[in-house]
């Protein structure tokens, strides 16, 4: 099949990047495959972090070309003259936030029209975390364009159908990030981080925002200090006020506990921060699902998370890791507490590298090319 991914690409930073080059890369072992991305993602005033571009190296080389512009609506009409020149039988768009569901439901609507190319959504969110008025009116705008979407947890396609009762969806848990590179050394990313070999070394990762629940970890922290000695690694760009969380961690004697990198992490780095921690820390608010899992799960690093969305669906209580009520400090500090003073972790370990298997890019990749072909055959 000829196959246009529409999406955000490298350049351009971030979990979204990554997953179109992954999913590019692995479709072009059996397809033609080409990835339309973004000449503006968001507007400068729109975006709460310090850069939109990518300061490492690009996960897979691809055929891309920058063309739309998220604000331009000629951009748009032009992108989708563009895509239909290549007479592609499906075009792949990942979902994730209202606001580029204008553009994205115009290209699609536009080559469908032009070409009579199968339109399919990845769904990483259908309503975001943190809501706002017209968030369901656009997500419906754009959603009601596809021929069939993929949804990455059940939780997701609870929301769609609440939506978009008559949508036609196929489940597919999101894959393993398997592309940060092997695990290393524990020894030997300890010392890049100037932590030592003996300490337990706790991981939150990824950016900060409210629903992920970085003020709660922060709130269980002296619990399970009273305990055990503990470090906390927080990982990742502020995209809220940093200050409020830095007052928190002083006023609750945190300094020497908690290590502090509050910037977006080259592609290049993560495998010393997940090589390093001896438990992942997700004490989210909401979730729909979460690529942190999967990175862990690469990592065979087990994770502590709230019962929220469908981190449930990902995580097995007791065998990957634990699962907790959510906004609940004293709960979050009993499991972490729990897996040290049962020694878990050789045990979890070997049970992530059984259960990984279930979240493999040809799988997937295999669950696409399904839905595609029913959505083509009229199925």
């Amino acid at each position: 099949m000829n196959i246009v991914i529409v999406g955000t690409a490298y350049p351009m930073r971030g979990s979204m990047a990554q997953l179109n080059a992954a999913l590019g890369w692995h479709l072009a072992k059996q397809h033609n495959v080409e990835l339309v991305s973004f000449t503006r993602q968001y507007p400068q005033l729109l975006f709460p972090g310090t850069t939109q571009l990518d300061p490492g190296k690009p996960v897979y080389e691809l055929p891309t070309t920058a063309m739309v512009d998220s604000v331009n609506p000629f951009s748009w009409f032009k992108t989708a003259r563009a895509i239909a020149a290549k007479k592609p039988d499906a075009i792949i768009m990942r979902y994730w936030i209202p606001f580029l569901a204008p553009c994205l439901g115009v290209i699609a609507r536009r080559v469908k029209r032009l070409t009579g190319a199968t339109v399919l959504f990845i769904c990483d969110n259908v309503l975001p975390h943190e809501r706002r008025p017209g968030d369901a009116m656009l997500t419906r705008f754009a959603l009601r364009a596809a021929d069939v979407c993929i949804v990455q947890s059940h939780a997701v396609k609870a929301d769609l159908h609440e939506l978009l009762p008559a949508a036609r969806s196929v489940v597919a848990p999101h894959p393993i990030y398997n592309i940060f590179g092997d695990p290393i050394p524990r020894g030997e990313a300890r010392r890049a981080l100037g932590l030592s070999e003996s300490e337990r070394v706790l991981l939150f990762f990824g950016y900060v925002r409210r629903y992920k629940g970085l003020d709660i970890l922060l709130d269980a922290m002296p619990s399970i200090l009273r305990r055990m000695a503990a470090k906390l690694l927080v990982v990742g760009e502020f995209y809220e006020d940093q200050e409020k969380y830095e007052r928190q961690i002083m006023t609750r004697g945190l300094q020497p506990n908690v290590q502090l990198r509050a910037e977006y992490v080259r592609n290049e780095e993560i495998a010393t921060y997940f090589s390093a921690a001896d438990l992942v820390v997700l004490p989210y608010r909401s979730a729909t699902q979460s690529g942190i899992v999967q990175i862990a799960y690469h990592f065979n690093k087990p994770v502590v998370a709230t019962r929220v969305g469908g981190l449930g669906e990902v995580i097995i209580e007791g065998k990957t890791g634990f699962l907790v009520s959510p906004e609940s400090p004293d709960a979050i500090a009993d499991a972490v507490v729990g897996f040290f003073e049962q020694d878990r972790d050789e045990e979890f370990a070997r049970n992530i590298e059984a259960e990984k298997k279930n979240y493999n890019w040809e799988r997937f990749i295999e669950r696409v090319e399904e839905a595609i072909l029913r959505a083509r055959s009229g199925g």
